[in-house]
């Protein structure tokens, strides 16, 4: 069986081919119900004739953005259509179109902007200020005539939807037909309302199971409407009423001012208003990679397109299904998800089944009718046939239909959702949200986390804990502390001091509603601006005493960040900081007690470096401030590398993350390695690495450059013990995911928050973004947003994942069992007595009983501790395991030896008589088989531990459906004889299957000492790609 299922219905968990998921529906032989099974699955035709219907969107912007240059616009002047104002565009108080303001961005019109007073012009037309932003009081007016911010979406289905889906199963209708034959013929033969019963007890069960199957598709259809509208939820920087605030892009409308900077995405269509060294990315809207600059040139920034580098103020022009980006939305959703490799498997898995219960309803089918026809011959009654003949065939039929009901297992694929989709909703009240079906069951496999110190590890609430400045070291507590400090430095020191923190900065100190400074800006950035209103800076006067030139801002790689000011006094300053190794490297001179720049001489590179390496050792983040003096403004596009003046080193207190250090360890204890990937300094990180219990004796740290200049070979040895790399740039995270992956076959979870992260996300097999902290680059580069930017959740995905894996596991024993047991029970009768012990009606009830109700109570059940003391499965596992094959094959024999017996000695056993004796032992039969499996529903909650009640009363959901199956399996036997073709047992009978039933725990006992051998299985790494890596070092020889 495994073989089968790796060569037809293995998928890689990330980016599968085409081919691949081609392969799989190919391989996909025997589906009852094709709409409901594959309603999770990705529809591979709608997926390309949307993709080619992006590509062509694309192609139109691509030509009005790039080909249509000066002679175009040229020559549609002459013909550009003409925009009247509508009457209730000017009641409202604007002096633009809707449409035509549309236009002028979409079009880049230069020309039309011009016409209409520039930027500014515009602004007066949509009636706002571009220093206080739209009044809040004006929403509604501007959304009446300027739009929502929102796309169309397809609508979503109704419940009735979901019933009529749930009646497609192609077996229901053949049962349906069956039944309606067979209330004609028992009419004809049996009279009202004798003749009834049989058929009408069939349409019952077969409308019990569709409403069944439909409310708990339904309910599971709102849970991923509910994580689909979180996933879109972007919330922007707006001025409004003269106030910085967050607000949804939802809620965005024409006239905006929204605050842009590296990694955001560009909410909608609109006009630049100031900024510095603004880049944007506009592939995902024309495909083309080359970057484009914003400036008051080329003011125009379309929805969609991501900020790549600097930082920016935008003035809304349209919103929603007005910009090009809101008809692309329109085409992502077509064709759906891909599938996940747990869910292909499955399809695996009910295709064997099926395979099989098909034959065996063949073959039960034809020895029913074979053994009919010799009764009839014997009797020489072969020529002689009557309505109840007639009748008797369509019962046959009907009970091999409905053994194609109860083998082919629809039930195993959707379980997955199900499970999937339980284990989402429950995670988005932990703070983690899944964007990727696929995500949540790979975290269960993850066999090494690479994450990222600040914000993660850390809380990321940053402060001043040091500053040495003036050769001293100064600890900073509280506010007593800014005096005392302002006496110890000279005024020229100081000035120097807050001018490096107000200038140097790409966030704000602004006043809120009520009144009080907020500072608006990364945690970083954040801690020094507190610092320098410490010292008794004013942010505002600072700003206004010199104008900002130009702007490097930080990132990754220069892990600087720089800003040229023009002086009030004449000339121009550049101010720097950053890590302390790098911008004390461009320093030559130190400012002394008395403010004046002195050369920086050998011995006191050592000392200040002594100074940085001893704050790091007490875990603070270090950064160094600097300065250079230039009489004239740089030449070309960067700013000076060299030639500063070190003013002083910063040591920023981040503390860890209450409850880090026990998530690490639970995630050693369940094999997954934990590597901590960090742009800071080497000591800093290895400081926090032991705190979080990382970083071990034997464990390696080793800084970016190092790694970088490895060979594949060094790599190669080096790698798995790697615990702390520092000073990294994200490419050395990217080559260490890959290198984890493809040489060592590591299931490898990376988590990111910048805009430079995207690639190592997407390589890694689960991408985890940071919620707060990251940019929505990167979210829409993960498969995971960590809302709270805690690693412990993260811990938590992966318990989840786990748990998800186990579930479904579970669910796959357990109805496996119900299947051979159901099979062949109704398969030896058939051939060795001519009836079935169990008819349609009690089929179908045992097909609910083991499908949907079956999944809803084993494949819901939240995670326990446990799970986190096993090591990761691996990619290449038997989904179907020894220890689950041992458990089907010794309930099964337990089940069908007792079933067996009473079947063909019952009456004897059980002292039946009368002439009733037979209906009695066939009901007795059904409900033993039926308390069989809700004690094996219980055996199966555990596959290896023989304690199987642990955190069952937890589960309310498994405990709901124990009760409701019991609840109704009494009204089926007591109340509901004449449809269910059962009558009414004693206590003692009821008591006997209920203790028969409950044997089969002290046999899942028996049978868990039963030792099983599972077969080591062969780890071959494959990129995303299927193709296997290239040999490297020894392996090439």
């Amino acid at each position: 069986m495994e073989k089968y299922l790796r060569k037809n219905f293995e998928v890689d968990s990330k980016n599968p081919s085409d081919e691949a998921l081609q392969r799989w529906r190919s391989a996909v032989r025997i589906v009852k119900n094709p709409r409901r099974r594959f309603r999770m699955v990705a529809d591979l035709a709608k997926r390309h004739e949307a993709e080619k219907k992006k590509l062509e969107i694309r192609e139109k912007i691509r030509v009005a953005l790039y080909v249509k240059k000066a002679a175009l616009q040229f020559i549609d002047a002459g013909n550009r259509v003409a925009f009247i104002l509508s009457e209730e565009t000017k009641q409202a108080g604007f002096g633009i179109d809707p449409d035509e303001l549309a236009s002028v961005v979409r079009a880049h019109d230069s020309n039309l902007l011009k016409q209409h007073g520039g930027v500014e012009g515009i602004a007066g037309k949509v009636s706002v200020s571009l220093d206080d932003g739209v009044s809040e009081k004006d929403l509604p007016r501007r959304q009446e005539i300027y739009g929502f911010n929102r796309y169309v979406e397809k609508p979503s289905k109704g419940f009735f939807m979901f019933v009529w889906e749930a009646l497609q199963d192609l077996t229901l209708m053949i049962l349906m037909v069956c039944a309606v034959v067979s209330i004609g013929v028992g009419l004809a033969t049996e009279g009202w309302p004798k003749g009834m019963y049989d058929g009408l007890g069939i349409l019952l069960s077969i409308l019990l199971v569709v409403m069944v199957t439909a409310v708990s598709d339904y309910k599971q259809s709102l849970q991923f409407k509910d994580l689909d509208k979180e996933k879109k939820k972007i919330m922007v920087q707006v001025t409004r009423n003269g106030y910085r605030q967050k607000v949804s892009i939802f809620d965005l409308v024409v006239g905006d001012i929204v605050h842009l900077s590296i990694g955001d995405q560009v909410p909608a269509d609109g006009f630049f208003l100031s900024g510095y060294s603004l880049v944007i990315d506009e592939s995902s809207l024309s495909g083309e990679s080359e970057p484009v600059n914003i400036n008051q040139r080329n003011p125009f920034l379309l929805a969609g397109t991501k900020v790549q580098d600097g930082s920016g103020k935008m003035l809304i022009a349209s919103v929603g299904m007005r910009t090009e980006w809101g008809r692309l939305m329109e085409t992502l959703s077509e064709g759906g998800e891909d599938e996940t490799p747990l869910q292909v498997k499955l399809n695996g898995v009910a295709t064997i089944i099926g395979k099989i219960g098909l034959g065996f309803a063949v073959v039960t089918f034809l020895v029913l009718t074979i053994r009919f026809l010799v009764e009839k011959a014997l009797q020489h009654n072969l020529s002689n046939w009557s309505s109840v003949d007639a009748l008797t065939l369509i019962n046959y039929f009907a009970i091999s239909v409905t053994i194609i009901v109860v083998a082919v297992p629809e039930g195993l694929p959707l379980a997955v959702t199900l499970s999937l989709a339980f284990a989402m909703k429950k995670l988005m009240n932990d703070k983690a949200l899944v964007r990727h079906l696929s995500a949540c069951e790979t975290m269960g496999s993850a066999s090494c986390i690479c994450t990222d110190k600040t914000g993660t590890l850390t809380t990321n609430h940053m402060v001043v804990d040091k500053v040495w400045i003036s050769e001293e070291i100064n600890v900073i507590k509280g506010k007593e502390s800014g005096t005392n400090l302002r006496s110890m430095v000279s005024e020229r020191v100081l000035s120097i001091l807050l001018q490096s923190i107000f200038q140097n900065t790409g966030s704000e100190v602004v006043i809120g509603k009520d009144g009080k400074h907020a500072i608006l800006g990364t945690p970083t950035e954040s801690a020094l601006l507190e610092f320098g209103l410490l010292w008794g800076g004013d942010f505002g006067s600072q700003r206004q005493e010199s104008k900002i030139v130009k702007v490097e801002p930080f990132n990754s790689d220069k892990k600087k960040m720089s800003v040229l000011v023009s002086l009030s006094t004449g000339g121009f300053r550049v101010f720097c900081k950053g890590a302390s190794e790098i911008v004390l490297r461009m320093c030559d001179k130190i400012v002394d007690k008395n403010g004046k720049p002195i050369l920086l001489s050998e011995a006191q590179i050592e000392n200040v470096m002594g100074i940085i390496n001893g704050f790091a050792n007490e875990a603070l983040r270090t950064l160094c401030l600097a300065f250079k003096d230039m009489d004239k403004c740089s030449s070309g596009d960067s700013l000076p590398s060299e030639g500063y003046t070190l003013i002083a080193v910063v040591g920023i207190k981040d503390p860890v993350r209450p409850g880090v250090k026990e998530a690490v360890q639970t995630c050693l204890a369940a094999g997954i390695t934990v590597r901590m990937v960090t742009g800071d300094n080497i000591n800093t990180a290895k400081a926090i690495a032991r705190e979080c219990g990382i970083l071990t004796d034997d464990g390696v740290a080793i800084e970016g450059p190092d790694f970088r200049k490895m060979s594949p070979q060094e790599m190669k040895d080096l790698v798995p013990k790697i615990q702390v790399m520092a000073r990294s740039m994200p490419m050395d995270k990217h080559t260490l995911v890959t290198h984890l992956r493809t040489v060592l076959g590591e299931v490898v979870a990376v988590t990111g928050d910048g805009t430079n992260d995207a690639p190592a996300l997407h390589e890694s097999d689960i991408g985890l973004a940071m919620g707060i902290a990251g940019t929505e680059v990167a979210k829409e580069n993960a498969d995971i947003i960590i809302m709270d930017d805690n690693f412990s959740t993260i811990v938590n995905v992966a318990k989840w994942g786990r748990a998800v894996y186990i579930n479904i596991q579970k669910f796959v024993q357990f109805q496996l069992t119900v299947n051979v047991v159901a099979l062949m029970l109704n398969f030896v009768s058939a051939c060795l007595s001519g009836s079935a012990p169990l008819t349609a009606v009690q089929l179908l009830w045992v097909n609910m009983i083991m499908d949907t109700l079956g999944a809803l109570a084993l494949a819901t059940e939240p995670p326990n501790d446990r799970l986190m003391q096993k090591p990761p499965v691996g990619k290449s596992v038997n989904f179907i395991t020894g220890i689950m094959w041992r458990n089907i094959i010794g309930q099964s024999i337990y089940q069908l030896a007792v079933l067996g017996v009473l079947k063909f000695d019952g009456k004897h056993l059980l002292k039946l008589s009368g002439s009733d004796a037979d209906s009695v032992l066939n009901t007795f039969i059904f409900n033993t088989f039926v308390f069989c499996q809700v004690f094996n529903e219980i055996n199966s909650r555990d596959m290896e531990k023989i304690n199987v009640f642990r955190g069952m009363f937890q589960s309310w959901v498994f405990i709901a459906v124990m009760i409701a199956t019991v609840v109704f399996q009494v009204i089926i036997i007591q109340f509901l004889g004449t449809f269910a073709n059962t009558v009414p047992l004693n206590w003692q009978l009821w008591l006997i299957s209920v203790l028969i039933g409950a044997v089969s725990m002290v046999i899942a006992v028996i049978i868990k000492f039963i030792p099983v051998k599972e077969r080591k299985q062969t780890i071959t790494s494959k990129h995303h790609d299927g193709y296997e890596p290239l040999p490297t070092g020894p392996d090439l020889a």
